[in-house]
């Protein structure tokens, strides 16, 4: 019996507004030019035409952020979240993880596709399943295998069962599409909204994002239909600046891209290609700003232990991130730097919901190869049976979306059906005060392995460059333990099992599990 396809339109429902959302705008206009606050219920008709259509036009958008929307969406797909929705930073989302949360049906984001390329489309999706599931069983037996060897005196109980198979799980995941549908809470204040709303034409998921942005904007006009009153209608594909530039530019393989992207990596995941080169010292400088002190009253050694040393700044072991709020932390904002890297569309997926860590990331259809370009988790790798069934899928993945362009399908439409593995190529830059919540947050063992494995290249290459800088940079439990800050791990029951605050340099101990 033929496996169902699971793969309902999108679904778009506002969950949580705020309460007469462009009235609202208008009177924090009117509190600008006035000596107390104006509510929005002292707002008439004639100060939503004319300070409604000034703010709006003179580029005043800062009052249309006080209203925000809590969306709840499903059977979106997680190319489109990845393209669309997360490759800003103005936005907040908690998502469904396929990490966690194992893959039951075939569910499916579907292209606009004729009758038998939908049929090829689907072939695929459930041979993807069929992958997934087998990879599941035969990493589980590799993972009970490496359990007992880490708990001898342990007897496996259903509990711990189920933590392997999620491990299990989290390693499968690669071979399933980028078609797969997730599911979300999704928040955006208002000038967010009119942005993608104005730009949810353009390239590589025109045509998901214009029906899943539509509902959105449609349920808003539900609540408040004046919201959308000063708003341009969204830019047609062709008047989009990726399609411009596109039609600007010989066609072509993107082998030579990759060629060339991957020569300039080295054999790094991430390589080191741009820095501030006094970021030691400028950060100093900055600490003196802010403490008043001459470089004769604050040497520079002195300076920068007293902002980076856990021992002295108890900040640093927090879990609730104080960066931003504290003045002399902010003065880690003045050292820049700038990583090419290479993920998978699962790991970056992760890896871009550090927003405040900005990229540039490909308009997929247009950097794809048409031959199998994907990354392979060690875990996979260890294995020759679980290799033998990953690397044949990706084959025949890559064999179904060349299938589709043949039959002319658009190649946006097309690359729906490769999977999570495929590599990603991308220039990622932040300052140390954002790279460093990151680095310590994905330096932690239970961190997905091929960001851990990003981090601590990154880690050790900024460490030969502004050494006074990250010292004591680390995991969690590092941090803490040298800020003197119980528990060391606050993992809680999600601890990893290792002594890792004993390690010393991740860069020097190669003890991580696979």
């Amino acid at each position: 019996m033929t496996e169902k396809i699971v793969s309902g339109p999108p679904k778009v429902v506002l969950q949580k507004w705020f309460q007469n959302p462009y009235a609202d705008a208008i009177a924090a206009a009117r509190t600008c030019y006035s000596p107390r606050v104006i509510a929005d219920t002292e707002v008439e008709e004639v100060h939503k035409e004319r300070i409604g259509k000034t703010t709006f036009e003179g580029g005043h958008h800062t009052v249309y952020t006080h209203a925000t929307f809590k969306f709840g969406l499903e059977n979106v797909s997680r190319q489109f979240v990845w393209s669309f929705l997360h490759a800003h930073p103005f936005y907040n989302s908690e998502q469904s993880s396929q990490r966690y949360v194992k893959l039951n049906e075939v569910k499916v984001t579907v292209p606009p596709l004729d009758a038998a390329n939908k049929k090829v489309f689907e072939r695929a999706c459930r041979g993807a399943w069929q992958a997934y599931r087998e990879l599941t069983a035969i990493l589980l037996e590799d993972l009970k295998d490496d359990y007992l060897k880490r708990f001898p005196k342990k007897e496996l109980t259903d509990k711990d069962l189920k933590k392997l198979e999620k491990k299990s799980i989290e390693t499968a995941r690669y071979v399933v599409p980028i078609a797969a549908h997730t599911s979300m809470v999704h928040t955006l204040n208002g000038i967010t909204l009119y942005r993608l709303y104005r730009l949810m034409n353009q390239l590589p998921t025109s045509w998901e994002a214009s029906v899943v942005v539509g509902r959105m904007v449609e349920e808003v006009k539900k609540v408040d239909p004046d919201f959308f009153r000063n708003v341009e209608d969204p830019l047609p594909l062709e008047e989009t600046l990726e399609f411009k530039a596109v039609q600007a530019l010989k066609q072509g393989s993107s082998q030579e891209f990759i060629r060339e992207f991957d020569a300039e990596l080295g054999g790094y995941t991430s390589k080191l290609v741009a820095f501030s080169p006094d970021a030691e010292r400028i950060t100093a400088d900055a600490v003196r700003a802010v403490l008043g002190k001459s470089k004769q009253e604050l040497g520079d050694d002195a300076a920068l232990d007293m902002l980076v040393n856990p021992a002295k700044n108890k900040y640093l072991g927090s879990s609730l991130d104080l960066a931003t709020i504290s003045p002399l932390m902010r003065c880690l904002n003045h050292a820049h730097f700038s990583f090419k890297k290479k993920l998978s569309h699962a790991a970056d997926s992760q890896d871009q919901r550090h927003r405040m860590v900005p990229a540039s990331r490909p308009v997929l259809s247009l950097a794809v190869s048409g031959q199998p370009d994907y990354i392979t988790p060690p875990q996979i790798a260890r294995n020759e049976k679980a290799k033998q069934v990953y690397d044949a899928w990706m084959g025949k993945a890559w064999d179904y979306a060349r299938q589709l362009t043949t039959n002319g399908v658009p190649k946006e439409h097309a690359v729906y059906l490769l999977p999570n593995a495929l590599a990603v190529r991308f220039i990622e830059s932040g300052s140390l005060l954002n790279l460093w919540h990151k680095w310590v947050m994905r330096l932690c063992l239970n961190a997905q392995r091929e960001i851990w494995v990003n981090s601590v290249e990154e880690f050790e290459q900024v460490s030969k460059v502004a050494p006074r800088l990250v010292k004591f940079l680390g995991p969690p439990c590092q941090v803490r333990k040298t800020a003197e800050i119980t528990p060391w791990c606050n993992e809680g029951k999600l601890f990893c099992g290792y002594p890792v605050w004993g390690w010393g340099p991740l860069v020097e101990t190669g003890k991580r599990p696979v």
